[in-house]
């Protein structure tokens, strides 16, 4: 397995949470929670956060949540997740990001926040910090289960078109 500390990003319209893993690429903790100003710019102060973060912990990888259907189809969610993932790819490169399936993730966040004690009104805080523990720890299992790096990889290339030379 590879070692080196993973940032883990749940993606959402008015929040993103942050994860980061340990050098050695075992345990998921929360980071911080960054609010965003609007869900359209994937240039914002969060994009500027989140790539600093990037740094600081000179992580080995960033993996971002992929939102799916219970049937595991893609919808707006989806496409949002992927634009902001394909613009932090381009932002931090050449780290590469990884996007991976996080049906559920908030979900399960919440049902923890509550197992946990935390009153309900006070969820909206952490739950996307919780959320991106949960999407990050799957993506260390699935990497130390299988022996392959998670998911799918982000590119930054534009795909060519029909017919171009290049």
């Amino acid at each position: 397995m590879r070692t080196g500390v993973r940032i883990g990003v749940d993606v959402g319209a008015a929040r993103v949470g942050l994860s980061r893993s340990d050098p050695a690429g075992v345990l998921a903790t929360p980071v911080t929670t960054l609010v965003r100003s609007d869900p359209d710019d994937v240039d914002g102060d969060d994009m500027r956060a989140l790539v600093d973060a990037v740094g600081e912990h000179r992580a080995l990888e960033v993996v971002v949540g992929l939102p799916r259907s219970l049937s595991g189809e893609e919808g707006a969610a989806a496409g949002h997740a992927r634009r902001y993932a394909t613009a932090l790819a381009r932002a931090v490169a050449p780290v590469p990001v990884r996007l991976v399936d996080e049906r559920l993730t908030t979900v399960a966040a919440h049902r923890n926040l509550h197992d946990s004690g935390r009153p309900g009104r006070r969820h909206r805080e952490v739950v996307d910090q919780a959320a991106a523990v949960l999407i990050l720890q799957t993506a260390l299992d699935h990497e130390r289960a299988g022996g392959a790096p998670p998911g799918e990889l982000v590119t930054t290339r534009k795909p060519r078109r029909k017919g171009t030379q290049g």
